[in-house]
């Protein structure tokens, strides 16, 4: 395959620049007015921005109780900073250890549900512009 080469002492070739088919159709029925900030666009938007900002919360108020209260249990309970496990105080291995696992599992629950909801939404969107 033969192209275009740079004489010395010439302007270099002209870049050409490949592309393919578009990869996303224009927006038509309910995501142009979410993209032209219609009336109806800001209610599908703020009932997504809603329910996310509800799992949103519910995962941080899950946290706060199970994890958020530990100190204070060991606080109200001093007989609690008295046990060991494996010669290893139980509030530093709840604290330092198991809280780890405990957060990757609220992750996850979390990018699991949201990626649910913004599926939803996108086949909520989707039913009418068919």
């Amino acid at each position: 395959m033969t192209g275009p080469t740079q004489q010395p002492g010439g302007p270099p070739p002209e870049r050409v620049r490949v592309t393919g088919p578009p990869r996303r159709r224009p927006p038509v029925g309910r995501t142009s007015d979410i993209d032209a900030g219609t009336r109806l666009g800001d209610v599908y938007m703020r009932s997504l921005l809603r329910e996310q900002l509800r799992l949103a919360l519910g995962v941080l108020g899950v946290m706060a109780v199970t994890i958020g209260l530990l100190p204070l249990a060991f606080h109200l309970a001093p007989g609690l900073s008295d046990v060991r496990l494996l010669g290893v105080p139980l509030g530093w291995l709840l604290l330092g250890v198991a809280v780890y696992p405990a957060l990757v599992a609220l992750g996850w629950v979390y990018v699991r549900r949201a990626e649910r909801n913004e599926r939803d939404f996108a086949d909520l969107v989707s039913e009418t512009e068919s």
